[in-house]
């Protein structure tokens, strides 16, 4: 009776593992959703800006400590892509954290199992 308590304890110990393995994945999808949402919202903030502009307005581009004249349609462009790129990852991370949080759904359902089989069986070897 007692092998069978220290089977499900090992278990039960594995099982937790791999729901907090799970959740520490979970935690930095999390994080990195919050840096491509504030990347998002400031890239579309900069096409507004851009979308404002008239043909003949001088646009400058940041390299480093230089500030580089480019053309008004190839930083709409640019700017563009980046808000497809960061839309998609976007899209990827979020399709990440759902699987992930179904994931951490079937860990929960077999943690609450093992729990009440290990407490059944310490009950049963008293």
């Amino acid at each position: 009776m007692d092998k069978e308590v220290a089977v499900v304890q090992r278990k039960l110990e594995a099982e937790l593992k791999n729901f907090q393995d799970s959740y520490r994945e979970y935690t930095k999808l999390a994080q990195t959703q919050q840096q491509l949402d504030g990347q998002y919202f400031e890239n579309k903030s900069i096409l507004e800006e851009l979308q404002m502009l008239k043909p003949t307005n001088t646009v400058y581009k940041l390299y480093g400590p230089v500030l580089v004249k480019q053309d008004l349609e190839e930083s709409k462009q640019n700017v563009g892509k980046r808000i497809e790129y960061i839309s998609k990852e976007l899209k990827r991370c979020a399709e990440n954290i759902n699987q992930l949080e179904q994931k951490q759904d079937k860990h929960r359902a077999n943690l609450q199992k093992l729990q009440q089989q290990y407490q059944s069986q310490k009950a049963m070897a008293k």
